[in-house]
């Protein structure tokens, strides 16, 4: 009986080192995804952004030190009481002291230490592949394996019309709301990805194996 006890308190004891364990490392994650946010908002991110058509051709590409990328709040619609009505979807990016403003294509905003492979082996792309669709992710992670190794998970981001244009890997990948509509931030080992107007998937690498 008292053996019973033992195991039964050594289970409990267990169970909460590893829930104590599952808060704190999703509390880390969490941490750093708000200081990223802060750090963009404050003093800008190292950042490569590019946009895209549907058909996922690169329209233009801008890098910059310090890039921030907001809702541009002037376009909000506001109603006769005085109360936001819709969101507006233009996004306000500041590229040093310089400004931007963005609304329509697929774009994305990548951190410097991130790595968009698909840009990397365009020749690969076409050799490999006529038909961009699921089995595309395949071919193409093992047509570049050494660009994939040691990452825990692939993401594959689409054009409106399901056209592959970037692709990233990771060992830890969190996924966060912004203020800009149709826009998700991505946070890559701690690197900041901007996903705006795409589709995508994140995919356990172990699936693709």
């Amino acid at each position: 009986m008292q053996e019973q006890r033992k195991l039964g308190s050594r289970t409990i004891v267990f169970l909460i080192l590893v829930l104590g364990l599952s808060l704190l490392l999703g509390g880390c994650a969490l941490v750093a995804d708000f200081g990223s946010n802060l750090r963009q908002q404050w003093a800008g991110l190292p950042l490569t952004l590019a946009t895209y058509d549907d058909q996922a051709q690169k329209i233009d590409q801008v890098r910059g030190t310090s890039l921030a990328i907001t809702r541009d709040r002037q376009f909000d619609e506001i109603n006769s009481d005085g109360k936001q009505n819709k969101q507006s979807k233009v996004m306000k990016i500041t590229v040093g002291s310089h400004l931007m403003r963005h609304v329509g294509s697929s774009l994305i905003a990548y951190q410097d230490g991130l790595t968009n492979v698909l840009d990397q082996h365009p020749q690969k792309v076409q050799a490999i592949n006529k038909k961009r669709n699921v089995p595309f992710v395949n071919r193409f992670v093992h047509a570049v394996k050494d660009d994939f190794s040691g990452s825990s998970y692939v993401i594959l981001i689409r054009s409106q019309t399901g056209q592959p244009i970037a692709t990233f890997a990771g060992n830890r990948v969190r996924v966060s709301k912004t203020d800009v509509p149709s826009s998700t931030n991505l946070l890559i080992d701690g690197k900041r990805l901007f996903v705006y107007r795409c589709d995508y998937t994140i995919y356990e690498k172990a699936m693709l194996d």
